[in-house]
């Protein structure tokens, strides 16, 4: 048996104006905030255990949120160990990077400006906000309801989804550059072993963010979140046919970007 919130519910099912204030998108938020600046109150092995656990067993992570969401009323983290520890995990990964590609002190500074500022916060900022869009306006059972996908969760959703991605292809892929099979190469074993690692990495974003919303019980039809997944499965045979380097372009990328 899960504890429940202990603000006072009234009759209708609405919580009394001092429990309500808690509840807040601003008091959330603030309390969010005040956590981001005072390590000893982020909870760092649990963290650790979503990140482990989005790998083996994704579900068992938004099982947590469907608990939080009885326990303290939001489906969205309140505690940004998560956050705090995916961004450590971009720098060092972006960092290795710049050393697979031989790139001086000053350029990988400059990528991981650009790594962190724009794929990560700018694009996860427009990605999340897209979806909580379009899930709010498309996919609710019933719009008129007092409830709605909050903007906090469906960024939590992108940072889960984001999180093995950026393990494949900013750390596990650096192996793979110029070691073992140099993908960057253009060669079939090189562009085939890249790309499969772009397959794998994008199917769990695809695969994850639909868990994300398909826990929402207020949700229909989030099949629909699946279905990138055959646009992915031609794009990648088409690659494979073509002869087309996704990594090569991405390291190609990386180098104009700073130059």
């Amino acid at each position: 048996m899960l504890p429940t919130s202990s603000g006072q519910i009234h009759g209708n099912g609405s919580l009394n104006m001092r429990d309500a204030a808690r509840h807040t998108a601003g008091a959330k938020r603030y309390k969010y905030l005040r956590r981001l600046l005072n390590f000893k109150l982020m909870d760092f092995e649990f963290a650790v255990w979503q990140m482990l656990y989005l790998f083996t067993s994704p579900q068992k992570v938004y099982r947590n949120f469907h608990y939080r969401k009885q326990t303290k009323d939001q489906w969205a983290r309140d505690d940004p160990a998560f956050l705090v520890l995916l961004a450590i995990w971009l720098c060092v990964s972006t960092i290795g990077f710049g050393l697979v590609l031989d790139m001086g002190f000053v350029e990988t500074l400059k990528l991981l400006l650009w790594v962190v500022f724009i794929d990560c916060i700018a694009v996860g900022l427009l990605i999340s906000t897209l979806m909580w869009f379009i899930t709010n306006r498309y996919l609710m059972k019933h719009p008129n309801r007092d409830y709605d996908v909050e903007w906090g969760y469906a960024f939590d959703v992108h940072l889960n989804a984001f999180y093995p991605l950026l393990v494949i292809l900013h750390f596990l892929q650096l192996f793979f550059i110029n070691h073992l099979v140099v993908i960057s190469a253009d060669w079939f074993l090189g562009y085939f072993v890249g790309n499969t690692l772009w397959l794998i990495a994008i199917g769990y974003y695809i695969y994850i963010t639909f868990l994300g919303y398909n826990a929402l019980p207020f949700l229909k039809n989030t099949v629909v979140l699946l279905y990138p997944f055959a646009l992915l499965g031609l794009l990648y045979i088409l690659s494979i046919s073509l002869g087309w380097n996704f990594t090569k372009g991405l390291c190609w990328f990386y180098k104009h970007r700073v130059q």
